[in-house]
């Protein structure tokens, strides 16, 4: 048995190089050792995709009451009131400290703090602060240059994390007083695989920090980059931590629809800015489903769209913003006119073919306002979480803010927080495993169970579908976790392995919410309750070591 080496330890593990981690990462540096793993490039973030901006109450004419009560709205009854408070009244400070890291936002010299603020659906006010229309890129570049140049952070780059070490690692001994000395179970670090090495590495650690973003990728279309994979849900969900809200998994309405371009977001501000859905007849529908029109709440416009793309036959819909003038969308959105025009669309003579496609995971890790999970030494932080801000649907822009805001009461309490000296664990052993023989079934069982996602467990679902669905992912389940005990790791085995255990929280969520809410839309179930809660699973360790879902 081999036992982990020295050199392999940190005072924190950082899982994910977005912006909540890069938050927690740059706070805690000047007092510990950390690692940060990406298991793609740095630049491949979901942070780094976000384009309308993050909210900041600036503007006097703006109030916290009001943000906490359009994020309520939002979540559609299941959102914690005292979550959305706490993120609230944090915002103008996150703002400001990203602006101290030198965030460059788009500035209006009239404007609270300088900055100019957009609006976007489901906001009563203005008070998105942006960066034209690539917000997240300004921030995750500015993050990311204040990180690299730091002297107490390595940065891993191409590292995947396989799951995180606990008790259940920790090597065996005689000593019943070095046994009591431990607690019953906590976090001691993580398995992470050096892709470029090709070799399982051990690492441990004071603490870590899940920050992995969320689950798109487990749907056909989605706006999310492909590190999307659920991982951190995942890993968290096999050590023993609650989920919760996987049910509500939100559809960005509008997606460029376009054989080159398949994932490529057209930003809710561009409707916030007065752009037109419509049909290909030049029809506007959005008044035969919410009179908020185009800035209703994202799931009302994302399943209108859905209808009328079924009720037509179409592919797709418009989003018409020539009327803005060339000039305006030139200026406050360079980053869809020059992609668009990459691809034949002149967004300021032609209207843009776009469709919904999963954009954000509003579930995730239970976690309190400190990014604690049930496990001791654990954190998570940003879309791998369920704080429960996002309710049944997460109210535009508040994602970046909840990045800052918990990133930065994380690091707080890992600094108060101190684990005694690390156990020696284990190492992990892949001698007993051999090279894989065929990568199809890898790639095969990926696109198998992201159709069938898609096709059943998608923007409107009934209880059929879903049962179809789960039915045929423990089947998946089955052959993966089959192939993973018995050839050596890669990148795709392990994002897979992680997939299906998300979609498989997904469904089970589905399944027990018995009403339609938020984006969650079953037709056997159509109606909302005048009262429910948030839908929390929990693992249960049988004798065979299969974890199974129980409603809390």
């Amino acid at each position: 048995m081999q036992l982990s080496q020295q050199n392999d330890q940190y005072d924190l593990i950082v899982v994910g190089a977005g912006l909540a981690g890069l938050t927690v990462a740059l706070e805690v540096a000047s007092h510990k050792k950390i690692a940060i793993l990406a298991k793609r490039q740095l630049t491949e973030a979901a942070t780094a995709w976000a384009q309308g901006g993050i909210v900041g109450v600036l503007d006097k004419k703006d109030s916290f009451e009001s943000h906490i009560g359009d994020t309520l709205e939002a979540g559609a009854g299941i959102v914690s009131e005292s979550t959305a408070r706490y993120i609230a009244e944090n915002s103008f400070n996150a703002i400001e400290w990203l602006v101290e890291q030198g965030v460059e936002f788009t500035t209006d010299p009239e404007g609270p703090l300088g900055l100019h603020l957009t609006r976007e659906g489901g906001h009563t006010h203005r008070r998105i602060a942006h960066a034209a229309d690539a917000t997240g890129k300004a921030i995750h570049d500015a993050l990311l240059a204040k990180v690299k140049n730091h002297p107490n952070i390595d940065l891993l780059e191409h590292w995947i994390a396989l799951d995180l070490i606990t008790n259940r690692h920790l090597v065996q001994k005689p000593n019943k007083d070095y046994k009591k000395s431990i607690q019953k179970d906590q976090c001691l670090g993580v398995y992470a695989l050096d892709i470029k090495e090709n070799k399982v590495k051990t690492l441990t650690a004071d603490a870590v920090v899940l920050a992995t973003g969320g689950v798109g990728k487990v749907y056909k279309y989605t706006t999310n980059p492909d590190t999307s994979t659920g991982d951190g849900i995942a890993m968290a969900w096999r050590a023993g931590c609650r989920v919760g809200n996987m049910e509500f998994m939100q559809f960005h309405p509008t997606c460029l629809y376009h054989p080159e371009e398949r994932s490529f977001l057209i930003t809710e501000a561009l409707r916030g800015e007065g752009g037109q859905l419509k049909l290909p007849d030049g029809t506007r529908f959005m008044a035969d489903h919410d009179e908020r029109m185009e800035l209703a709440p994202r799931d009302i416009v994302a399943r209108a769209i859905d209808f009328e793309i079924k009720k037509h036959g179409l592919e797709y819909v418009l989003l018409d913003a020539t009327h803005l003038g060339a000039d305006f969308l030139k200026e406050h959105f360079p980053t869809i006119y020059a992609k668009c025009l990459s691809v034949g669309i002149d967004i300021t003579k032609q209207a843009i073919p776009v469709v919904p496609a999963a954009h954000y995971t509003c579930g995730g890790v239970v976690t309190d306002l400190n990014g604690q999970t049930d496990l001791p030494h654990l954190y998570s932080v940003g879309e791998a979480t369920c704080t429960g801000l996002h309710g049944a649907n997460r109210l535009a822009s508040n994602s970046l803010l909840e990045c800052v805001v918990i990133g930065k009461s994380t690091a707080k309490k890992i600094l108060e927080e101190h684990q005694s000296s690390i156990p020696l664990v284990k190492q992990w052993d892949d001698s007993q495993v051999e090279d894989a023989d065929e990568l199809v079934v890898i790639s095969h069982n990926w696109d198998e169970l992201r159709s069938l996602m898609w096709n059943y467990v998608g923007i409107v679902r009934t209880t059929r579908r879903l049962e179809r669905a789960l039915h045929r992912i423990e089947f998946l389940k089955t052959e993966v976790d089959e192939y993973y005990s018995n050839f050596k790791v890669n990148r795709d085995l392990i994002e897979l392995r992680n997939l299906l255990d998300c979609a498989e929280l997904i469904v089970r969520s589905a399944l027990a919410r018995k009403e339609s809410r938020g984006l969650h839309y079953n037709r056997d179930y159509p109606d909302t309750f005048a009262v429910s809660y948030p839908t929390i699973l929990t693992p249960v360790r049988k004798k065979d070591g299969i974890k199974v879902a129980e409603e809390a």
